[in-house]
């Protein structure tokens, strides 16, 4: 019973790590970011480059703010994130195009670096409308977020236990 106790308090933390990644991947994408399509077409200094559609830095950058902290707190700082997103996503966050189901953004959390938190994540998420589970674009197996999005494939590493916290189906982006 008390090996339960301890998996169900872990798991509770696990959730609260997901919960935080999930929430960076979101709102770093959802900053007020001046992007325009004349804008150098290289990675500026916190790892972004809109025109690829691709961040590739330390979680530090994802905030814009480089202060050795992901929105205050260290922990997560020293990490490596990339994040891709597709051209719906991109059109629909940042151009003048719908929201559709095409949109989908790949994040790849890796922590397994020199100072870095030793936890590993890779989520993939699509846009699904305020619908939810009865929306067209909805896939069995994933679960809600944002209130119009759905995460279709999380599995990562805490504590060197692996985790899959949900695979849709299908787990691929678009044309399903």
């Amino acid at each position: 019973m008390a090996k339960q106790k301890e998996l169900n308090h872990f798991h509770v933390g696990f959730l609260a790590v997901a919960s935080i990644f999930l929430s960076v991947v979101f709102f770093a994408q959802t900053l007020n970011l001046s992007y325009s399509k004349n804008e150098d077409k290289g990675f500026d200094q916190y790892g972004y480059n809109y025109n690829a559609r691709l961040f590739n830095g330390l979680a530090d950058g994802v905030d814009r703010v480089a202060d050795d902290k992901l929105w205050g707190d260290t922990t997560y700082a020293k990490d490596k994130l990339v994040m891709k997103w597709s051209d719906a996503w991109h059109q629909a966050r940042f151009g003048t195009l719908s929201w559709n189901c095409e949109a989908w953004t790949d994040n790849e959390w890796n922590g397994k670096v020199p100072e870095g938190s030793g936890e590993t994540w890779h989520y993939k998420i699509v846009w699904v409308g305020p619908q939810l589970e009865d929306s067209s674009c909805w896939r069995e197996g994933g679960y809600p977020i944002w209130g119009q999005f759905e995460v279709i494939f999380s599995q990562g590493t805490v504590a060197n236990q692996h985790f899959w916290d949900t695979h849709a189906y299908p787990a691929g982006y678009g044309g399903f």
